[in-house]
């Protein structure tokens, strides 16, 4: 059969897009029309003896008129200078097909029945169904089609029942970090009394006799662990743990399967050490302190009857680590599984008797099933550069656990592994329609400014001349431990197959290598994440994919810290900039919203050792008048209740004011979207079209 969407064909339509887009009168050298005035306002801190303007601080007021009209103006000016690119019907096209597809999370498997969230091609949001079986039919328990006439309200499962009789399923208003706990009766299908009120849950499951409903909460100032009983009022609940801890204090919690440990853990912010807690709840006796705060970072689970700990104490690339609750100290800890050096252990889920890790070997996420005594049994895994993904929600008592793999040019497929017998079966698969032999998907590495060496993924379309005439669209993260692996991403993909270069770089501050990697790109080592990125850029060049003028980079959240210091720092080496949902003032970050969970990995202001380094690289302190900075495009929205978007506004006033360029500094600003995402798909399309239209417009002309 003749192939009609072959690679020849995707490069000459993102040729053809690039022709059109430099012809509209908007691209090459073309100018755009200068940005809405905005006003500065005289307002100086002084910060350990140093005065410091902040021009802008007015900005921060969301909802004040002046504000809301400034958001309005910025939006306008937005769509006059996006609006001018051509309609690219072929583009939306391409988007769409990525996109408008059916996809799937791994279900959770409770009492024969199997809950997963499924949205068909055409839908907007994901819905929850439940199937009788491997082969019942499929039942609609949820459809949040049905609760906003615009969709921005979507739904996510949280626990299921160890009989798969009761849910409790979160419920989100636009992209907010916080959620509305629900509960629903499987057999039928009516929604409990019990409704807990917005907030940042980062645990909630039901007890194994389903009287009970715990749940941490964070982010307020006063957080903690809370027990609700079914059918009760909220408003009585519990406090069981958390008196005397603030605002900055992340709690989690998990309970053992019979429902009598109760382990709690406390994060010192986002990066710091945790501190971990037990109680036995058949007692009156207190929470007994396993391990104090200071000491190490842990994650904490049960494994049957028995308490299991990934921890990186003694061993910067993790370990698993086992205890009897009754004597669960430090001191009684038994290694199960050590530290390796040539790896990082990143997650343990216990199922089916057995301990299912995940690590990082050379940046590319791994599986195995180990035995209670550390013996491996199996390794998970494929033949593709990828990332292999076990659902968390595996039971210790079934051997059946789902596993998920995807990579740059793979979209994600979901299998059924035995554990007895390591066999895996496939099911269920997006079904995008992407050909993984039409691209071609590398691993380098390069020097950093201090030599040191940094992993980097590059994709691009096979037989692509490395004639530095590519469009290269660069992003990275660098921070909290995180990880950027080869997974499949519906813009990389579009970006590829619309004939440009995109490339992943695994800068230091994630936890590609450990925790040591982490630290080498945190507090006063931060500058080395930004030296690593700009490395990243300089090396696409030097090697011949792209050149200034058609390489951009973007990122998100600390990502978009990255990519506003690189701008800042290096403006003249990049043709665009896309910075999501961003933090930029590092003075004033910790002021906004919940910004003291990240006093651990930033630092303070505030603190006289801290203020140095943090002045040196925030971007809203280094931009400077009259410098030619890239075409930039902000996006945030009012819907961020985690990064405020106080950041992206402030930031694109200044930059405009500042900007010598004819390039545009944009505003795209959502009035329904947040951190958070999940939005409906076909917001999704327009933004990403948006988005790669403007990309195209300053890097393929």
């Amino acid at each position: 059969m003749k192939r009609t969407n072959g690679w020849a064909g995707l490069s000459m339509a993102g040729l053809l897009l690039a022709a059109l887009l430099a012809s509209s009168g908007c691209g090459g050298d073309g100018g755009a029309p200068p940005p809405p005035e905005t006003s500065a306002r005289e307002v100086v801190d002084e910060w350990h003896g140093q005065e410091v303007a902040d021009p802008y601080r007015w900005l921060e007021d969301q909802d004040a008129p002046e504000t809301r009209d400034w958001i309005s103006r910025q939006n306008a000016y937005t769509d006059s200078v996006l609006g001018q690119l051509p309609e690219r019907e072929g583009l939306r096209g391409l988007v769409r097909g990525l996109l408008e597809v059916d996809d799937y999370s791994a279900p959770t498997a409770r009492g024969g029945r199997y809950f997963f969230m499924h949205r068909r091609a055409g839908q907007d949001l994901s819905v929850l169904y439940v199937r009788q079986g491997l082969e019942g039919e499929d039942e609609v328990l949820i459809d949040p089609h049905t609760l906003s006439d615009d969709h921005s309200v979507n739904i996510a499962l949280r626990d299921v029942s160890s009989d798969g009789r009761l849910i409790v399923y979160a419920l989100r208003r636009g992209g907010e970090d916080e959620v509305e706990l629900h509960l629903m009766d499987v057999e039928s299908k009516e929604e409990l009394a019990d409704v807990l009120p917005a907030r940042r849950y980062l645990a909630a499951f039901l007890a194994p006799d389903k009287s009970k409903l715990y749940y941490s909460t964070s982010g307020t100032d006063s957080p903690g662990v809370f027990v609700h009983p079914i059918g009760g009022d909220p408003a009585q609940d519990e406090r069981l743990f958390g008196e005397g801890y603030g605002r900055a204090n992340l709690m989690t919690a998990d309970l053992s399967p019979d429902g009598r440990w109760l382990a709690v853990t406390v994060l010192e912010g986002s990066s710091g050490p945790t501190a971990v807690f037990l109680k036995d709840m058949e007692s009156r006796q207190p929470f007994q302190n396993i391990i104090e705060a200071g000491r190490s970072r842990n994650s904490v689970t049960f494994a049957g009857s028995r308490l299991a700990v990934l921890t990186d104490l003694d061993a910067p690339n993790y370990r698993i680590m086992t205890a009897d609750p009754q004597r669960p100290q430090v001191e009684h800890w038994q290694e199960v599984i050590p530290q390796r050096e040539d790896a990082v252990l990143t997650q343990m889920i216990p199922a089916g008797g057995r301990l299912v890790v995940s690590y990082l070997e050379n940046v590319q996420p791994k599986a195995a099933v180990y035995d209670m005594e550390g013996n491996l049994e199996s390794q998970i895994d494929f033949e593709a550069i990828g990332t292999v993904r076990p659902d968390s929600d595996a039971s210790w008592d079934s051997d059946e656990i789902f596993v998920s793999f995807s990579s740059f040019h793979i979209p994600e497929t979901i299998y059924r592994y035995d554990l007895q017998s390591g066999q895996r079966q496939e099911w269920a698969a997006s079904q995008v329609p992407v050909n993984p032999e039409e691209f071609e998907v590398k691993q380098v590495r390069y020097p950093s400014k201090d030599g040191t060496q940094i992993p980097m993924f590059i994709v691009h379309g096979r037989g692509l001349e490395m004639d530095g005439s590519h469009p290269a669209l660069l992003t990275g993260y660098g921070g909290f431990n995180l990880s950027r692996t080869p997974r499949f991403s519906a813009a990389g993909a579009a970006w590829v197959r619309s004939g440009g270069v995109y490339a992943v770089a695994n800068l230091r501050g994630g936890g590609e290598f450990g925790e040591e990697w982490h630290r080498a790109g945190m507090l006063g080592n931060k500058q080395n994440v930004f030296d690593d990125f700009i490395a990243a850029a300089e090396y696409l060049i030097d090697s011949g994919y792209t050149s200034s003028q058609h390489l951009a980079i973007s990122g998100g959240s600390n990502g978009g810290l990255l990519v506003g210091a690189a701008m800042t720092q290096r403006p003249e080496l990049f043709a665009a900039v896309v910075c999501n949902y961003p933090l930029l003032d590092m003075l004033r970050y910790d002021k906004l919203l919940v910004g003291s969970f990240w006093i651990s990995e930033y630092g303070s202001a505030e603190n006289p050792d801290q203020y140095p380094y943090l002045k040196a690289y925030s971007p809203y302190h280094n931009v400077r008048q009259g410098t030619e900075y890239p075409a930039t495009l902000f996006v945030t929205g009012d819907a961020d209740t985690r990064v405020a978007p106080a950041h992206a506004r402030k930031m694109t006033a200044l930059v405009q004011s500042a900007n010598a360029s004819d390039n545009p500094i944009l505003l795209r600003y959502h009035t329904t979207a947040g951190h958070a995402g999940d939005r409906p798909v076909e917001e999704e399309v327009r933004d990403m079209v948006e988005v790669l239209s403007f990309l195209l417009w300053k890097t393929a002309s």
